[in-house]
């Protein structure tokens, strides 16, 4: 076999052609190629194999595309080698069999029966035997697209089973992609698997912790920029994390960036996959799915932010607010509403020689139309002070139930107030039984003469009477038992307010925690909801049956 330089010209004489070949060689694990009859080495050897005693043909060049599909032509080496035939330095090309070539039959026709033969190329598949100068018939016959069709559908058969694998993987919390998200990589003794990058991850708690304080993202994105701290993608490429992205052409952070770590559910320890899909085994381009199609499999790797966290921050990214010149945004942006029209209260500033002044009114009234509502103004000062005066009474209230609480159940009864009232449902479900069996007796009788109508009506009434009141009494104790549950479980009010004792200056993080919202009345009154009011009810409820049940205690609530 006959190898030439890649700028040696082979001059024709007669009509003996001395072809200048291109040796085209694929491997791709993605399309199922893992039998080492497919191996590079033996492709390689059976194409050597082949060309032993054959002076026509001289090998210009290999080309090897090692890990790529076959469903597309977009492959480094097969695009070298159509330069390299633009440019006349090849007019052969030797493949080991057609699916080496191409698994998309639509592009693989393409080429074999336009391109090449427009190119004067000749095609040689050794194991197809087919061969466009000494046997035009194997190009020509039908065999050659019903061949390509087949590898085609070997292809799409194998994607349909590769995703349908990787989906049930999925479903496992199995990590499955090239790059994992900023803050986490691959576990090295497991690419399943999640580890905590503590570098990464700290800039991750940092974002959430600006963001919690009343950073804007833009905000966010200036610090970090300001800071010298490289973007994921640049920082992932520094540290080998993703070898494979694109070279990036600025190490800067953006505000869609920040945006989407402040919204990624993977760090609160949910793997969150399939959020993209190829469009098909052909067109590999990403589309994304619905979130109801999204992958979620809970507590899969080690949590980065906490859950309560990511709460309060997804509910503060879609509340309405506006940033200020230097980035930070208002203690009650995003919470502060009028309590007529509904609308957010925008923020003034008065500025006069001797003093200033901040001020909320209401956007409808400055905005839009000043007949659809009224200012409904009030200082910030002033609203700070009630706000603050507001939640430290719940603050106060929360440590003084908490210590009420404790101290009756240190004098409580050691039985089980939950196994008593299942006592009681049995007693009253055996009463419900006994009326209804007294009510299926009742007619029988009344037919067989036993009974007379009214004492049959009269019965009937009283076992009807009866059974509803056993059933609305069973109803009532299993009410009781699910304020019990709800109350004696560590509860949201007394332990979120519990937090914030000593409380002396009103922070944006105590409003994000504490409040849902604030209505300003005309006039100056405000209304303030709290985030765990509804907690608040399973509280009283424990505590009035607790003491209902230790009458003999000496304690006095006051409410």
């Amino acid at each position: 076999m006959a190898r030439i330089s890649k700028y040696e010209r082979i001059e024709q004489s007669g009509s003996v052609t001395t072809w200048r070949a291109g040796l085209y060689i694929r491997l791709s694990r993605e399309d199922g190629d893992k039998l080492e009859s497919e191996s590079v080495s033996s492709q390689r050897a059976i194409i050597d194999h082949y060309l032993n005693g054959r002076a026509d043909i001289l090998v210009y060049d290999s080309y090897i595309d090692d890990g790529f599909t076959g469903t597309d032509f977009d492959r480094p080496a097969f695009r070298r080698m159509l330069k390299d035939i633009t440019d006349q330095k090849v007019n052969c090309v030797i493949v080991k069999d057609l699916s080496r070539f191409g698994r998309n039959y639509i592009e693989s026709g393409k080429y074999l029966e336009t391109v090449f033969p427009l190119l004067k190329v000749r095609f040689i598949a050794i194991n197809d035997a087919v061969d466009s100068v000494e046997n035009p018939a194997s190009v020509n016959s039908v065999m050659l697209p019903f061949k390509n069709i087949m590898n085609d559908e070997y292809c799409r058969d194998i994607s349909a089973k590769v995703r349908s694998s990787l989906t049930a993987r999925r479903f496992q919390g199995k990590f499955i992609g090239s790059s994992p998200s900023y803050g986490y990589q691959k576990d090295p003794n497991d690419h399943n698997k999640l580890i905590v990058d503590r570098d990464a991850a700290n800039v991750v708690r940092r974002i959430y912790r600006m963001f919690l304080a009343g950073n804007s993202i833009l905000g966010i994105t200036r610090y970090l920029n300001d800071a010298g701290i490289v973007n994921p993608s640049t920082y992932k490429k520094e540290h080998g994390i993703n070898k494979s992205s694109p070279r990036t052409v600025s190490s800067l952070w953006i505000d869609t960036t920040v945006r989407r770590i402040l919204s990624n559910r993977m760090y609160v320890g949910d793997m969150v996959q399939k959020r993209y899909e190829v469009v098909s085994y052909k067109i590999h381009v990403g589309k994304p799915t619905k979130q109801s199609d999204w992958i979620i499999v809970e507590n899969t790797h080690e949590a980065i932010i906490s859950r309560e966290d990511f709460e309060n921050v997804q509910a503060l990214l879609k509340r309405d607010t506006r940033v200020s010149s230097d980035q930070k945004l208002s203690v009650f942006a995003g919470f502060l509403k009028c309590a007529d029209c509904g609308r957010a209260m925008n923020k003034k500033t008065i500025i006069q020689p001797y003093k200033r002044y901040d001020y909320y009114v209401c956007s409808t009234y400055k905005k839009f139309d000043r007949t659809a509502c009224t200012k409904h103004t009030i200082r910030s000062d002033v609203l700070e002070k009630a706000v603050l005066t507001t939640l430290n009474q719940y603050i106060t209230l929360a440590v003084d139930y908490d210590e009420l609480l404790r101290q009756i159940d240190e004098n409580a009864n050691k039985e089980s107030e939950e196994k008593r009232l299942q006592a009681l449902i049995k007693d009253k479900q055996r009463e419900a039984e006994r009326a209804r069996k007294l009510l299926l007796e009742l007619y029988p009788d009344y037919k067989d003469g036993i009974l007379s109508r009214e004492q049959y009506i009269s019965l009937k009434e009283k076992y009807e009477a009866n059974l509803q009141n056993s059933t609305a009494e069973i109803d009532e104790l299993k009410k009781q038992i699910q304020n019990i549950s709800a109350a004696d479980v560590k509860n949201r009010f007394i332990d979120l307010f519990k937090s914030y004792r000593g409380l002396a200056k009103l922070t944006r993080e105590a409003v994000c925690e504490l409040i849902e919202n604030i209505f300003v009345h005309e006039g100056g009154e405000i209304e303030i909801h709290l985030k765990c009011r509804d907690s608040l009810h399973p509280v009283l409820e424990n505590m009035k049956n607790k003491i209902e049940r230790n009458q003999n205690s000496a304690f006095i609530v006051n409410h």
